[in-house]
């Protein structure tokens, strides 16, 4: 196996995940990461029933995967829920990766702006008993909350994969970038604005974007795109 191959990033699937599985099949990494928004009618699992045995299988989560209660269950609580990157580093194929769930919303934090909410608990306290009694709404859970994403500084990687775009990105944010030198890691993926391309920013990170239905490896080169 060519060293490049060794982990596949999967740009938003949107319910089609055969060119991943096709790009499994082709180049046999010992890991895929899949970038977030995959519209799930069914649990993830059984989308990627095929190469469940061929490879890890790693992800984030996106937007899209909290707009209903059936999509957010057919994620977080499918057989690969355990398999979530979000706000913690894991050993992947010999590098250690970081993972940044869902988008910047403007009733959290939206960048550069201050947080309207530091954290999830600042959230929760503020809001009626009806809603402390429950549970969060999905829209809040897919934002990023300032208090995890300053925690995240103190980690280490080597590869950081978000959903948002960091500021390579003409809609991207400068708080990733910077995230991702604190973090002192080398390369960036991420896939929410469906555009493969590659860009070096401060500190000389790479960062990838890939599109949507896309599979990059590690040096960012796209190897199937339908």
């Amino acid at each position: 196996m060519d060293k490049k191959h060794r982990i596949l990033f999967a740009g938003d699937p949107h319910g089609n995940f055969q060119p991943l599985i096709a790009a499994v099949h082709k180049y046999k990494p010992e890991a895929v990461v899949l970038l977030g928004d995959y519209d799930l009618e069914q649990p993830l699992d059984n989308y990627l029933q095929d190469i469940l045995g061929m490879t890890e299988i790693w992800w984030i989560a996106g937007n899209h995967d909290f707009e209903s209660p059936s999509k957010y269950k057919n994620l977080f609580h499918s057989a690969l829920a355990d398999k979530g990157l979000h706000l913690k580093v894991t050993e992947i194929a010999g590098f250690k990766i970081v993972g940044l769930s869902g988008i910047f919303l403007g009733r959290v934090w939206y960048p550069p702006q201050p947080p309207k909410w530091q954290g999830k608990q600042h959230y929760l306290h503020h809001q009626s008993v009806h809603i402390k009694n429950s549970d969060m709404p999905l829209k809040y859970k897919s934002a990023i909350w300032h208090d995890e994403f300053e925690a995240l500084k103190s980690l280490q990687a080597d590869i950081l994969v978000t959903h948002e775009a960091p500021g390579s990105h003409r809609h991207g944010f400068s708080a990733i970038s910077e995230l991702a030198a604190a973090m002192g890691v080398k390369h960036i993926f991420h896939g929410h604005l469906h555009e493969n391309y590659a860009r070096r920013i401060k500190n000389n990170i790479n960062v990838f974007g890939v599109a949507d239905r896309a599979v990059a490896d590690l040096l960012g080169n796209t190897l199937t795109n339908w």
